[in-house]
């Protein structure tokens, strides 16, 4: 499972998509997966990631590290979403506007833990997307290379059943 998941990580990275393809998928990936699943900010992103052109496959690996990590740090996000929500008084009227607007409503923000990691995932965006576009240039340019230098490397390269799935594929592009 943990190799399967490695490989596809440097799958990824070695694909024909552009760092910024790359960094935007693991961003919204990681939105999705900070806040509950079923808001409507979250399919707002859904459909941002179907139109725009970033790498699917990262916003879903994204999702999927973001999602568990979520479930560790609600209490966090609880925190921050009640101190919006409750705790700063001068925006008692706007959230009470907000709700109002039925579309708005919809969204779940008058819920703690909502408004707490959608707060959090709006700070993240930034840092994580530069961050992860970086990373992907540095192991493009230097790991990479060192990578296919390895003598494991070399060897499953030059083995049958590397070329037999390498013939497999490409079968379905």
């Amino acid at each position: 499972m943990i190799i399967k998941f490695i490989a596809k990580l440097i799958e990824i990275l070695r694909s024909a998509a552009s760092p910024n393809q790359i960094a935007c998928g693991f961003v919204l990936g990681m939105a999705i997966g900070l806040t509950p699943f079923w808001s409507l900010h979250n399919l707002v992103i859904f459909i941002l990631i179907v139109i725009l052109n970033v790498n699917i496959t990262m916003a879903i690996f994204s999702f999927g590290i973001f999602s568990g990590l979520a479930y560790l740090i609600d209490p966090l996000f609880h925190n921050i979403g009640f101190f919006i929500l409750v705790d700063l008084s001068s925006l008692h009227g706007l959230w009470t506007a907000m709700y109002n607007i039925p579309i708005l409503a919809l969204s779940k923000y008058n819920n703690t833990v909502v408004m707490g990691s959608l707060i959090c995932s709006i700070f993240l965006v930034f840092p994580m997307f530069f961050l992860i576009k970086k990373a992907v240039i540095v192991y493009r340019e230097n790991i990479d290379v060192k990578m296919q230098k390895w003598k494991i490397v070399k060897v499953v390269k030059g083995s049958k059943i590397y070329s037999i799935y390498e013939t497999i594929k490409n079968i379905g592009e």
